[in-house]
């Protein structure tokens, strides 16, 4: 058996343990927080609020550590309203169930409200839960709760699926970048050479300039709202 398969399955408990572990000796300002032990209470409240179940890899980590057990984000926040910095793959901030349910219900509101043009290649799925994540939700790392993967969003480029074999797979890396320790590639085989990029449509940018003049907030990267859009639209007539 090879050094990539052997971990791509795992006791997501032994890899998160590494972790902690290394927080422990080495930074426990930033393991403090990591948060308290979370209950399996809310994360049923999180499944039926997100309308899905959560694999139990996800369940076993939320359960050892809840970055967002006992806190709650005030109505001012960013929608990564909590978070935790540490040295994971992509560099965002490690989501507790409150966030993840903040990031999971805006995605997922997005993609209603604005369907992806390619139905095959979406900007996200209902089965996808993010547990990484920038303040703004556009760039972040997700877990598939039907094959257990582990990908990333990005609103300029798309989404990269497969990117680790597991959960599992993810923390082990982690706790390699934290230990100074290569080991080998911890990705499973479905992983694609680099994201699709989603180039922006040539008048994006004359709409992003409308936007800001006439009051409207759009981002830098990514999609346009499609109400913003067609405001443009209709003052150019």
């Amino acid at each position: 058996m090879s050094g990539a398969s052997m971990h791509e399955t795992g006791d997501v408990r032994e890899a998160w343990g590494r972790i902690t572990a290394w927080l422990e000796r080495n930074d426990p300002e930033t393991l403090a927080t990591l948060g308290r032990p979370g209950s399996h209470a809310a994360i049923r409240e999180a499944e039926l609020r997100m309308g899905l179940n959560l694999p139990r890899e996800m369940r076993q980590w939320l359960l050892a550590n809840d970055i967002d057990a006992g806190r709650h984000p005030d109505d001012q926040s960013c929608l990564v309203a909590l978070g935790c910095e540490i040295d994971i793959p992509g560099g965002h901030l490690l989501l507790g169930l409150t966030d993840i349910q903040r990031v999971y219900l805006s995605r997922m509101g997005l993609e209603e409200m604005e369907p992806s043009a390619d139905p095959d290649h979406p900007f996200w799925r209902r089965e996808w839960v993010p547990i990484a994540a920038e303040r703004d939700g556009l760039y972040g790392t997700f877990l598939d709760t039907l094959s257990g993967t582990i990908g990333s969003w990005d609103e300029a480029y798309g989404p990269e699926e497969g990117a680790y074999a597991s959960l599992f797979a993810f923390f082990q890396e982690t706790a390699d970048r934290l230990e100074g320790v290569s080991t080998g590639d911890w990705r499973g085989p479905g992983r694609t050479a680099r994201p699709r990029r989603l180039d922006p449509r040539p008048e994006d940018e004359s709409i992003r300039l409308w936007a800001r003049a006439n009051g409207y907030l759009v981002n830098d990267r990514g999609r346009i709202p499609a109400s913003i859009r067609e405001a443009y639209e209709v003052s150019q007539r």
